[in-house]
């Protein structure tokens, strides 16, 4: 379980294949602090670190998630923003996020707000992809508020230190991002579903 509130940058220095898993090392500022089976956010899909290297750490993806995320389309030299899991006496920030990306998205717009920025995705909607105006959505990692959504579409509003310290910075338009939905509305979603499949 995680919090959505982005500990440091990760850059990819290998991806390597092995059948059909990919292995990547990744140097970042927590890498030392991180222990073998420990699970990381990384754009915020949870991945498990299988080896650490002095200031670096490995991690292994699955055909399915670099399929269903966009780590399928990372290169040597990104950057992914990195998270560890939630600790039970801390302060929860953001919101509940499990790592686990319910669907990918696209960049269709930034634009500046004198100071911030306002990015607008556009994403393939489903009965369990809930959004609600001000409401949360996981983006890459990132615990965020929803701004009008519409259809679908959303935007968020990014202040200059989330731009400066997650992957925002290098978001542009057509850039595909990592999408997990609250897990709240996902329970509403499901339990209603089943209740109208009653009544029926």
């Amino acid at each position: 379980m995680f919090t959505g509130i982005i500990e440091g940058l990760g850059t990819v220095e290998a991806i390597e294949k092995e059948g059909e898993n990919y292995h990547f090392t990744i140097a970042s500022a927590i890498s030392d602090e991180l222990k073998i089976d420990q699970s990381i956010s990384h754009n915020g899909a949870c991945l498990t670190v299988v080896k650490q290297q002095p200031g670096r750490h490995i991690v292994t993806a699955i055909k399915e998630t670099m399929v269903k995320t966009n780590l399928g389309a990372v290169s040597v030299g990104d950057f992914v923003n990195l998270e560890r899991a939630m600790q039970a006496d801390a302060r929860l920030d953001g919101h509940w996020v499990q790592g686990h990306v319910d669907t990918t998205g696209t960049c269709v717009s930034v634009e500046s707000a004198d100071g911030s920025w306002y990015y607008t995705f556009k994403y393939d909607v489903s009965p369990e992809h809930l959004l609600v105006d001000k409401g949360s959505v996981c983006v890459n990692g990132v615990s965020l508020t929803v701004c009008e959504p519409v259809e679908d579409r959303f935007s968020v509003a990014i202040i200059p230190y989330t731009q400066e310290h997650t992957t925002f910075k290098s978001i542009q338009v057509g850039t595909k991002i990592n999408l997990e939905f609250d897990i709240l509305g996902k329970y509403i979603s499901r339990y209603l579903k089943l209740y109208m499949d009653k009544v029926k």
